[in-house]
């Protein structure tokens, strides 16, 4: 059964929306008891390892950053975020959707993603209480081809 092809409901298709890809490094920041375990399940499941923690001190392909309203400054966590990133690595900044506890306003994000140095190419529905933002460096966003 091929997955790859998938919706964006399938754990296949949700990956292919995070680019999640088998032999990926994942780390995951920010984790607490709110956090989707459904989602952290497919993510791990299509990178075909456990998902690493803030522990974890080798290069990775995605971090996921678990935020919430009140977590801190986001400015600083995604710096921090970026500290074990690939050159072409992602961060998927995943917040609460609106009306939830710990809704960050997509503005917050969007003021703090270039002030650390990154740009936010995408959003998705992650899980049925969080949304993502797909955050890259510049660089990485161009690719090699100037």
């Amino acid at each position: 059964m091929s997955g790859t092809a998938g919706g964006a409901g399938t754990p296949h298709g949700l990956a292919d929306k995070l680019g999640i890809a088998a032999g990926m490094v994942v780390q995951e920041l920010g984790w607490d008891e709110d956090c989707d375990d459904e989602f952290r399940q497919t993510v791990a499941t299509c990178s075909g390892s456990e998902i690493v923690d803030e522990d974890y001190d080798d290069v990775v392909d995605v971090v996921l950053l678990w935020w919430r309203e009140g977590d801190g400054d986001l400015v600083d966590a995604l710096v921090d975020a970026l500290t074990p990133l690939a050159d072409h690595g992602v961060i998927w900044l995943l917040t609460p959707k609106a009306a939830r506890d710990g809704h960050v306003e997509p503005s917050d994000v969007s003021e703090a993603a270039p002030t650390a140095g990154l740009q936010q190419t995408s959003s998705i529905s992650a899980a049925a209480d969080w949304n993502g933002a797909r955050l890259v460096s510049p660089k990485a966003a161009r690719g090699k081809g100037r």
